[in-house]
C-alpha cells in the first residue's frame, strides 16, 4: 500500500526531484510548488507569480540548496534554505517549458519546450550557449552523466536525438515511427492509432545507456556509442503511453509509469551486458540479430518478438491513476518510489533491496 503525502499541494502535481540530502521538491498545476522532509511533511511552500503550471524541478547535483522550476516560458533559480521570492529569472523559452535538466557540472542547464525548442544556458554567464531543436513539442532533455557537454532529447516528433554543445546539429537521430513501420507485424498495425510519440528520458548512471518511454506503451533502450546510439533492447510493459521513464543509481534498474496507471520495476542488466560479455551469442540472439535491421542511418535495430517476451518486470505497482511523473528517495535507509499523479498528494511505494 502507498503511504500518501498530503497538505502540500491543492492541485495536481506535475513533476518531482529529489536532492542529494533527501529533500523533496514538488511542483502542481497554477504555480504551486512544495518542499517536503524525507518523512512526507511539508518544509516549505511557494506560489510562484502568474500562476503557471510548475512543469518541472530540478535541484543543482553541485549545491543541493540550489533548485530550477519552470513555469510558463519562466525558469526560476530558488534558495531552498529560504523559500521566498525566486534567486533569478531566465526568460529564454518562447512557449511552455516541459522538462529541465542541469549538467552534472552544475554549468549548464537545458530547457525543452512546446515549439520544439532546447535552450541550453552557461550559468555562469546566465547566456544562451546552444540553441536546439525538434520538428515538434520537445517533451524530454537529459544530460548524461560523466560526460558534462552531451545531452540527449525526444519529442513529439517521435525522435530522438543525441547532441553535443560543441554542435548547433544532432550527432545522431532516430526516428521512432520509421522503425515501427518497417515491421509487418500484427502489433505494428496499432502504431497508425498509437504513434510512439516519445514522453520521456533516462540516462543510466554509466552515461552509456539511456531509455525511452513512448505513447505506443513501449520502452526502447539505446546504447551511445562514439557520435551515434543504436537499438539495445525494446520491450512492452504497459498498455497505454509510458509517460516516465527512470534509471536508478543502481546499474540498469529502470522504473517506469503509465496512463495505464501501473508503475513497473525492471531489471535489465542481464539483458544489457549480454552484447559485451557474451562473445559467443546465444541461438536466440543470433535469431534476433538475423531478423534485426543492419541499416546504418540511426534507425532502431528492430527485436524479435521472443526478445520481448523474456524482458519482465521485477516488481509491479497497481497505482490506478495516470502517472505524471515519477522519481526516486531513499527514507529511513531504504529505497521508495515517489509518484505524481492527477491528484494533490505524493505516492510512496516501497522499493527491494538490489
Amino acid at each position: 500500500m502507498a503511504v500518501k503525502w498530503i497538505g502540500g499541494h491543492s492541485s495536481s502535481i506535475l513533476c518531482l526531484n529529489v536532492n542529494s540530502e533527501g529533500l523533496v521538491a514538488s511542483g502542481a498545476e497554477r504555480g504551486e510548488l512544495t518542499l517536503w522532509d524525507g518523512g512526507g511533511t511539508p518544509a516549505g511552500h511557494l506560489q510562484l507569480p502568474k500562476a503557471d503550471d510548475v512543469t518541472s524541478v530540478v535541484f543543482s547535483p553541485q549545491r543541493p540548496t540550489r533548485l530550477y522550476t519552470s513555469h510558463g516560458e519562466t525558469i526560476s533559480l530558488l534558495d531552498v534554505r529560504s523559500l521566498k521570492e525566486p534567486v533569478e529569472h531566465f526568460h529564454v523559452n518562447e512557449e511552455e517549458i516541459n522538462c529541465l535538466s542541469v549538467n552534472e557540472n552544475d554549468s549548464f542547464l537545458a530547457a525543452a519546450d512546446d515549439s520544439g525548442a532546447i535552450k541550453v544556458m552557461d550559468l555562469e554567464n546566465k547566456k544562451v550557449r546552444r540553441s536546439l531543436s525538434h520538428s515538434n513539442i520537445c517533451s524530454s532533455v537529459v544530460f548524461r552523466p560523466q560526460r558534462p557537454q552531451s545531452l540527449v532529447s525526444c519529442g513529439l516528433d517521435m525522435q530522438v536525438m543525441l547532441w553535443n554543445l560543441q554542435k548547433v546539429r544532432p550527432l545522431w537521430t532516430t526516428n521512432l515511427q520509421e522503425c515501427e513501420t518497417e515491421e509487418n507485424s500484427p502489433q505494428s498495425t496499432g502504431q497508425f492509432f498509437n504513434p510512439p510519440l516519445a514522453h520521456s528520458l533516462s540516462v543510466a548512471s554509466c552515461g552509456n545507456i539511456f531509455g525511452c518511454g513512448a505513447q505506443d506503451g513501449k520502452i526502447r533502450i539505446f546504447r551511445v556509442s562514439g557520435v551515434k546510439f543504436e537499438g539495445e533492447l525494446e520491450f512492452q510493459g504497459h498498455s497505454l503511453g509510458v509517460s516516465q521513464v527512470l534509471f536508478m543509481p543502481e546499474a540498469y534498474w529502470l522504473l517506469t509509469g503509465g496512463n495505464d496507471g501501473k508503475v513497473l520495476l525492471w531489471d535489465i542488466s542481464s539483458d544489457i551486458g549480454k552484447q559485451q560479455k557474451s562473445p559467443t551469442k546465444s541461438l536466440q540472439r543470433k535469431k534476433a540479430q538475423a531478423l534485426a535491421s543492419t541499416r546504418k542511418d540511426g534507425k532502431l535495430h528492430k527485436v524479435a518478438s521472443s526478445e520481448h517476451a523474456r524482458v519482465l518486470p521485477k516488481l509491479t505497482i497497481e497505482h490506478g491513476e495516470k502517472v505524471n511523473w515519477i522519481s526516486c528517495a531513499e527514507i529511513k535507509g531504504s529505497k521508495r518510489v515517489l509518484v505524481a499523479d492527477q491528484s494533490s498528494s505524493v505516492s510512496v511505494y516501497p522499493l527491494p533491496e538490489p
